[in-house]
């Protein structure tokens, strides 16, 4: 156990400084992909695949690992390529994303990377919106693409997006002389429009913003509007994902924290990752929650909560 603490923490170091590990691999071609060590539970040779009647054409199987069964599914079918050939001479990748855990077929593992997230960048423009990338950067002078797997799960699994109406009515109740507006910040567009989605039913209007920096520079921007109300009585809550290119959800919310215009706002952060790890960051950099990936009836109890004390809080004053 002080083997995992040990690990925990040093993880938690890394994160608070903007920085992250990547673990690169490659698929049916030469290209380089990453994604974040975080993720990652284990790599290991592919095991015997079962195949599913009927199943998503990016399915390669299901498989038992360590006495329970995951799905497999090859990445580069996913990402449209025509697969990798011989599964079994190839790796899975064993991940956890959205609190599902699922294996990814890969064709062959590269390494693990410290690198910077101001080192992650934004896809370049102009690639079209159906691309299935966050992020590029690059190692050694080699080409690194960051697939949405958000897009990916979205596609095969699919994710329930329906609001529960009590939800629903309970914000036709809340009556308010504006609209109330929150920031979202993620760089998958999949979970954009997730978010969106589920504030459009609840009447919350939101301005989207698609990492940290763009966020932050968003708020600071509010925040030298020249009129007499607080930024964080304009708008009641900022939601934030964790991964993000350029800056990520830990370090947004410290640069809003050292910021006296916009310390008083309400941080959510939202986040694909779960576990220990994530309790020690909300503490460290000064969030005020977080919840898991991708549950419209948490997040919207969470928001609809937040938005009850920030009424409260504005009659009060």
């Amino acid at each position: 156990m002080s083997g995992v603490l040990a690990n925990v923490d040093l993880r938690t170091q890394l994160a608070g400084h903007n920085r992250l590990e990547l673990l690169l691999f490659r698929l049916a071609g030469k290209q380089l992909f990453g994604i974040n060590v975080f993720k990652v539970q284990e790599v290991i040779q592919c095991p015997h695949l079962t195949s599913i009647p009927d199943s998503h054409s990016v399915v390669r199987g299901i498989a038992n690992m360590r006495g329970r069964t995951i799905t497999v599914m090859d990445l580069d079918r996913a990402v449209g390529g025509a697969g990798v050939e011989n599964p079994e001479e190839n790796f899975v990748v064993v991940t956890e994303y959205n609190q599902y855990v699922q294996g990814f077929l890969v064709g062959g593992v590269d390494r693990i990377v410290n690198m910077n997230w101001s080192e992650i960048l934004p896809p370049p423009q102009g690639i079209g919106d159906d691309n299935y990338l966050t992020a590029v950067t690059r190692v050694e002078g080699e080409l690194v693409e960051i697939i949405d797997v958000e897009k990916v799960l979205a596609e095969v699994i699919g994710w329930n997006e329906e609001v529960s109406q009590e939800f629903i009515e309970e914000a036709e109740n809340q009556d308010d002389e504006r609209k109330p507006v929150v920031l979202v910040a993620d760089d998958s567009s999949v979970a954009r429009n997730q978010i969106k989605r589920t504030l459009d039913k609840l009447g919350i209007e939101c301005v989207l913003a698609m990492d940290g920096k763009r966020a932050l520079e968003q708020l600071q921007q509010w925040a030298g509007d020249e009129v007499d109300i607080p930024l964080h009585e304009r708008i009641f809550m900022v939601i934030s994902d964790i991964e993000m290119p350029e800056m990520d959800g830990y370090t947004f919310t410290t640069e809003v924290r050292r910021d006296p215009r916009l310390e008083n706002l309400h941080i959510l952060l939202h986040t694909s990752l779960s576990g220990v790890f994530n309790n020690a960051m909300v503490e460290k950099v000064g969030a005020n929650d977080f919840i898991a990936k991708f549950q419209p009836d948490v997040l919207a109890k969470t928001v609809l909560n937040r938005l009850k004390l920030w009424r409260d809080e504005k009659t009060a004053c």
